[in-house]
């Protein structure tokens, strides 16, 4: 199960700070209604970007990847190639809940450094390379493909047979590629932006090699699904919008995403790219300029009550921070007594998740005893069902933000231009203009 605890957002615990919950859902119902009703009768349409409520259905193309998998028992070493939601999904999914025996490793950056060492570290003939990229033209994505093709055809007989591409199933340059030189492919819906990829072959796929539970997973976002169109009461992700909702209106712009768990270490990555880059907009719907948005920032409990909680506690009241914690772990260990340390016996004969678990409460505690508004989401467990469940959870939140704030939560027009100005400097032909107006600016 996935649990909303709101005890830290009430008036009643947080004084001015506060909202009268039942007050504030009742007053927001006829909007929150209206927002899951358009996001539910918009889905079909390809333009609208909502594919991703559909993929947790699509059981065939699951069972495609699960017999590449079976197929491809030789790999010890997978490599991603893909950058943002090609990548942060699998990342955050795979260190959460990957088994092995598969080591997956991520080139989401262009600083040779990182890649030269995993060059000389990996072995060709056991090294499988993902290509991800919806349109093929990512540069950083197939600058890395360039190199570990070159790197490939040195050092294996047929480097074809290490290479998988994940790419759009009809546009783009790296389809008819793939297509000409016989590759493995995979589809990235047309429907399903990068950073609502995760529970498609974007990151099932990886996520295969890595031993996660996928059957699992996508039962947790077919959860999630199923809450994301009940009545408010029973809505969590149409909750936990109106949350964010209702403290962007009252000046709290930066949104702080704390998981108490290591194991979910990057997953603060993952939300805030879909945060940012879907809530992030100059422009509304009607195209009136509104600067809408709020910022998330990643935290991980407990490494960052020693780091960001000072400033969460005692700084301004511009943040709304969202605790996620688990409700029992799979393992635990004991902590042990030892003579001379009496001091320490508080601790004597407890376990570490008794600690872990403590300290989030203590934390919220504190945090709402100042006035910092906080809630937090509990999973049951950690495994591939809740974690599924609370990813799709995020997606729809997301969702639904965006039709509160009018705004097209699904494309990201700010990126586009910082691409332009790479390819001209990058001497991309086509962009010479463009190349030659950066030039009279002084960026050479």
């Amino acid at each position: 199960m996935l649990r909303l605890d709101l005890t830290n957002v009430l008036s009643e615990r947080l004084g001015e700070q506060g909202l009268d919950w039942p007050g504030a859902l009742a007053a927001h119902a006829q909007r929150l209604e209206a927002a899951r009703d358009a996001l539910w009768q918009r889905k079909s349409n390809p333009a609208e970007f909502l594919g991703w409520i559909d993929v947790p259905e699509d059981t065939e193309t699951l069972r495609r990847v699960l017999r590449y998998r079976e197929a491809n028992r030789w790999v010890e070493d997978l490599v991603v190639l893909g950058i943002g939601g090609s990548a942060l999904g699998a990342q955050a999914v795979g260190a959460a809940l990957g088994k092995g025996p598969v080591r997956l490793h991520f080139v989401d950056n262009v600083e040779p450094e990182p890649i030269l060492s995993l060059l000389r570290t990996l072995e060709p003939h056991k090294t499988l390379v993902n290509v991800i990229s919806k349109s093929g033209s990512t540069a950083e994505t197939m600058a890395a493909f360039l190199v570990f093709r070159q790197w490939l055809e040195l050092g294996v007989a047929d480097w074809k047979k290490h290479v998988v591409v994940t790419t759009d199933p009809t546009k783009g340059i790296l389809r008819p590629y793939a297509q000409a030189e016989g590759l493995a492919t995979f589809e990235v819906p047309p429907a399903v932006g990068g950073r609502f990829s995760v529970t498609c072959p974007v990151g099932t796929l990886p996520l295969a090699f890595a031993g996660v539970e996928l059957e699992n997973l996508l039962a947790g976002a077919r959860k999630a699904n199923e809450q994301a169109r009940a009545a408010l009461e029973h809505n969590l992700p149409a909750q936990t919008a109106l949350i964010n909702h209702l403290y962007s209106q009252r000046g709290k712009n930066i949104v702080v995403f704390m998981p108490y768990s290591t194991r979910l270490r990057y997953l603060p990555d993952w939300f805030v790219q879909l945060h940012d880059e879907s809530l992030g907009k100059m422009r509304d719907r009607a195209g009136q300029e509104v600067r809408t948005g709020t910022t998330a920032v990643r935290a991980i409990g407990t490494t960052d009550q020693h780091a960001q909680v000072q400033l969460f506690r005692e700084g301004p009241h511009d943040k709304l921070i969202n605790f996620v914690r688990l409700l029992s772990p799979s393992e635990d260990l004991e902590i042990p007594a030892v003579r001379g340390l009496e001091a320490l016996d508080y601790l004597f004969g407890k376990s570490f998740f008794e600690l872990l678990d403590a300290e989030a409460k203590a934390t919220a505690h504190a945090l709402a005893k100042a006035g910092q508004p906080n809630y937090t989401l509990t999973l049951e467990k950690l495994d591939a069902y809740h974690l599924g469940w609370l990813l799709q959870h995020l997606m729809w939140q997301t969702a639904f933000l965006g039709e509160l704030w009018n705004i097209n939560a699904f494309d990201q027009p700010g990126v586009e231009l910082g691409k332009e100005y790479t390819y001209a400097l990058m001497g991309r032909q086509g962009w010479e203009a463009l190349a030659q107006e950066l030039r009279a600016e002084g960026v050479e």
